[in-house]
């Protein structure tokens, strides 16, 4: 799914182009998941199974105790969500996620809500996410990025048809190049923020490439690249290495 506001307004400021800023959401805006924390949503109101909540607490607490990693985790509430999600209703789905995000919606980091408000005045703001692509509209509603790209899953009559799994999430290197096509967009002055290796792939294709609390691999790909890799840590935000 991608969502685009004003139909392209913002990308040319005359006769030139605007500059893109490109963002992952979850644990590089949202402080944890959107994914996460709607699947929990669901199922407290009874559209996900009880059973769902337990499967993902088993994977949670093998994370948190560093006996499993945070990839194992997300992948599982994956495959979880695209289970679950069969004959859901969608408005249901898209009811919960307006829900989730009015309740969390200022769960943000610092550094890069900072970084949104002042790369508004001068960047064509993107989102690019793993996240179903109803909670990132929900999500875009208070934070209004330029174009949102979610992960959709299939629908019909109002129900969830069928399974979106771990191997089909969007490539978010075809994700950008396809945006940048569409709208006739340039990676000129670019900027892109993410957290794990899952970013890499846009990462790479930007002028201003930004590691944000990144995982162990994006980290060292960062550290040799020479990218820049900025720290949020309570109340102080500092660059690791530049």
């Amino acid at each position: 799914m991608v969502f685009v506001k004003g139909a392209g307004a913002r990308y040319t400021c005359g006769m030139k182009k605007r500059p893109i800023a490109i963002f992952d959401i979850d644990g590089t805006i949202f402080r944890s998941s959107l994914l996460i924390e709607l699947n929990a949503l669901l199922v407290k109101h009874g559209i996900f199974p009880q059973a769902a909540h337990e499967e993902v607490a088993q994977v949670r607490e093998a994370w948190l105790d560093r006996k499993g990693s945070y990839v194992d985790y997300i992948n599982t509430i994956v495959g979880l969500y695209g289970r679950d999600i069969r004959n859901a209703h969608v408005s249901d789905v898209r009811r919960i996620s307006r829900l989730m995000i009015n309740e969390q919606k200022h769960r943000v980091y610092v550094f890069t809500r900072e970084l949104i408000k002042k790369l508004r005045k001068t960047h064509t703001l993107i989102v690019i996410s793993y996240s179903p692509s109803e909670v990132v509209e929900a999500f875009n509603h208070f934070y209004h990025f330029d174009i949102v790209s979610g992960l959709s899953y299939p629908n019909a009559r109002g129900r969830y048809t069928g399974t979106v799994h771990v191997g089909e999430a969007p490539d978010k290197k075809a994700t950008l190049t396809g945006l940048i096509a569409k709208h006739n967009l340039s990676l000129k002055n670019s900027i892109g923020i993410g957290d794990s290796e899952s970013d890499i792939a846009f990462l790479e294709l930007v002028r201003h490439p930004i590691a944000f609390n990144p995982n162990k691999k994006l980290y060292a790909h960062a550290r040799r690249k020479k990218w820049e890799v900025v720290v949020e840590r309570k109340d102080v935000i500092y660059t690791a290495f530049k």
